[in-house]
């Protein structure tokens, strides 16, 4: 296969194991990033070039054209495959120029960026009849009326654009037990210039935690799918997944499925569901536009969906 793979993001496991689910299966890999800092995935032995690249966010335009200049040189068009947010947002802002020099499953520019951000998504999984969380805006009318009585403490100030959030606080979120903690988490995200918004906790565990793992081909069809259920998240409750099974869960296909092809989505993603433990209803929660944290698992069920992109893309 003469076609490379270009994966941006190795300093974390989920670029290792997308470098190892390719590898495997024969592709030449190149491990692209701004810096040598923790890049642990590229001495994986199916890592076959390692590029220092210009920063994604600090030098943009250099780093656009660092892309294009790269894939210019290459007798085949590579597969790009983003492994974190950030790389997925800034792709997305360059989707048509990029597209022409890489293989990219999505061909609707923003929509990446509209299923990450969670106003934008709540108001497309609402349309689609897809329960979402209940929301408040920030500043909205009855702004303490409507927390107090439709809201409730505790409850969740969650950022609308999430990979700024984390990059600030560390964390994905606050959760606050009062009026003075809600006042003070917001002005918190304001003085770091980040918009919030306030979420109803869905009742429940980590175990009631699920997602639905898909790929959409270029009809923006299913062909793909699988079901996971969390065990153990750390932070307890409203952290990343540490323990965390395969479970079939048919009603997650039935929502997920129909939501993801209702909006034209094409590639990877993973929805995150919330199982209310009062009333049984699933909740969307977030999606995922790129490959995520469970990939391996994945990958041992039989799921390589790094290698799924790459073989449709080509």
């Amino acid at each position: 296969m003469k076609n490379k793979a270009v994966i941006l993001g190795n300093n974390y496991y989920i670029g290792l194991s997308t470098i190892r689910c390719l590898g495997i299966e024969g592709v030449h890999t190149v491990a692209m990033d701004y810096s040598e800092n923790e890049r642990y995935a590229v001495t994986s032995k199916y890592c076959n070039e390692k590029l220092i690249v210009p920063h994604y966010k600090e030098n943009t335009e250099e780093f656009i054209n660092f892309l294009i200049e790269y894939a210019e040189k290459q007798d085949k068009k590579p597969v790009l495959i983003p492994c974190h947010d950030a790389y997925v947002e800034v792709i997305d802002m360059h989707l048509e120029q990029l597209k022409q020099y890489y293989y990219i499953p999505q061909t609707k520019q923003g929509l990446y960026t509209e299923v990450m951000n969670k106003e934008t998504l709540s108001s497309l999984a609402m349309k689609n009849g897809v329960k979402v969380p209940e929301t408040i805006r920030v500043g909205e009318d009855n702004f303490y009326n409507k927390i107090e009585n439709i809201i409730k403490f505790p409850c969740l100030v969650k950022p609308v654009d999430s990979p700024a959030f984390v990059e600030k606080f560390r964390k994905k979120l606050f959760k606050v037990h009062s009026t003075q903690e809600l006042d003070e988490a917001i002005e918190r995200a304001h003085q770091a210039d980040l918009e919030v918004i306030v979420q109803r906790i869905i009742p429940g565990f980590d175990d009631h935690m699920y997602t639905f793992d898909a790929y959409l081909n270029q009809e923006s069809k299913v062909t793909h799918w699988v079901t996971c259920q969390k065990l153990r998240q750390y932070p307890i409750n409203f952290g990343a997944s540490v323990y965390t099974i395969q479970k079939h869960t048919p009603e997650l296909y039935e929502i997920g499925a129909s939501f993801l092809e209702a909006i034209q989505y094409k590639g990877f993603a993973e929805i995150e569901f919330k199982k209310d433990a009062d009333t049984g209803e699933f909740y969307l929660i977030e999606i995922n536009a790129r490959i995520t944290n469970f990939n391996s698992l994945l990958y041992k069920i039989g799921m390589n969906f790094p290698y799924i992109t790459y073989r449709e893309m080509i």
